[in-house]
C-alpha cells in the first residue's frame, strides 16, 4: 500500500512577486525554468537564476525578482496529503501538474535527486530502467517516452510519471532537442552515483549523447508520520 506521495507543481510569478504565506515544511526541491528566485528557508536566503535547483525541509518563503519566473516545485509527502500545495498570492498562478504514489519500504534509506537532463536534436536514451521511481517535466523542445507497449510525446511544461523498474526508450525529435527537470525518489546507497540501467548489452558501451547536470542528490529522513 502506498504511504507517501510526490506531487510536482508549476508556479508563475509575476514581476516582483511573492506567496502570501509561506510553504509548510516539506521535502522540496524547486527548479528554476525562467527567470529568477528568491528562496527563504531555515535563517539562509538564496536567489537561483534559471536552470538552477534547490533542496530544503522546512518553511520556504518563495517570491520573484524583475522579470518574474517560473518554477517546478516537486513535494514528497504523506498518503493522505496534508494539504492540496497550491501556492497563493498576488500575481502567482500555481498549478498542480501531476502526483504519484509511492511505497517507501526501504530499511536503508532513501534519498530525493533533482536533476536535468538534455537531449540534443535526434538523440536517444537507449532502452533502459532505473533504480527509483521519480515525475519528470519538460522545459525545454519536444520529447518522446516509449514503455510498456505505449509511446507518449511531451511539450513544455508537460510531467510523466516513470516508476524505475518499467523499461523506457526516449527521444528528442530530428528537428529540437529535448530538455526536462526531474526529481527521482533513489535508494540512498545511490548517492553519487547513476541509478540508470540498460537493458540491451550492446546499447551500454555505446556513446551516450544525453547529458546530465545534479542540482540536488540529498539523503532525506522520511515524515514520521507516515505508514
Amino acid at each position: 500500500m502506498a504511504d507517501h506521495v510526490l506531487r510536482l507543481f508549476l508556479d508563475r510569478f509575476a514581476s516582483k512577486t511573492r506567496l502570501e504565506a509561506p510553504l509548510p515544511a516539506a521535502l522540496r526541491y524547486i527548479y528554476v525554468a525562467e527567470g529568477m528566485a528568491t528562496l527563504r528557508a531555515g535563517g539562509g536566503v538564496s536567489t537561483l537564476t534559471a536552470d538552477s535547483g534547490w533542496f530544503h525541509d522546512t518553511t520556504s518563503h518563495v517570491g520573484a525578482a524583475g522579470d518574474g519566473a517560473v518554477l517546478l516545485r516537486w513535494e514528497l509527502t504523506c498518503d493522505p496529503e496534508p494539504d492540496d500545495g497550491v501556492a497563493t498570492g498576488s500575481g502567482v498562478d500555481s498549478q498542480r501538474l501531476l502526483d504519484a504514489r509511492l511505497e517507501l519500504d526501504d530499511a536503508d534509506g532513501y534519498l530525493l535527486r533533482g536533476d536535468k537532463v538534455e537531449l540534443p536534436p535526434g538523440g536517444i536514451a537507449y532502452r533502459h530502467t532505473h533504480a527509483g521511481a521519480g515525475i519528470r517535466c519538460l522545459v525545454q523542445g519536444r520529447f518522446f517516452v516509449s514503455t510498456e507497449g505505449t509511446e507518449h510525446s511531451y511539450k513544455q511544461y508537460e510531467p510523466w510519471f516513470e516508476a524505475g523498474p518499467d523499461p523506457v526508450l526516449a527521444w528528442a525529435p530530428e528537428s529540437e532537442p529535448g530538455h526536462f527537470a526531474r526529481v527521482m525518489i533513489l535508494p540512498r546507497r545511490l548517492h553519487g552515483a547513476s541509478s540508470i540501467r540498460y537493458m540491451d548489452e550492446a546499447d551500454r558501451d555505446r556513446p551516450k549523447p544525453q547529458k546530465y547536470t545534479v542540482f540536488a542528490d540529498e539523503p532525506i529522513e522520511l515524515p514520521r508520520s507516515c505508514g
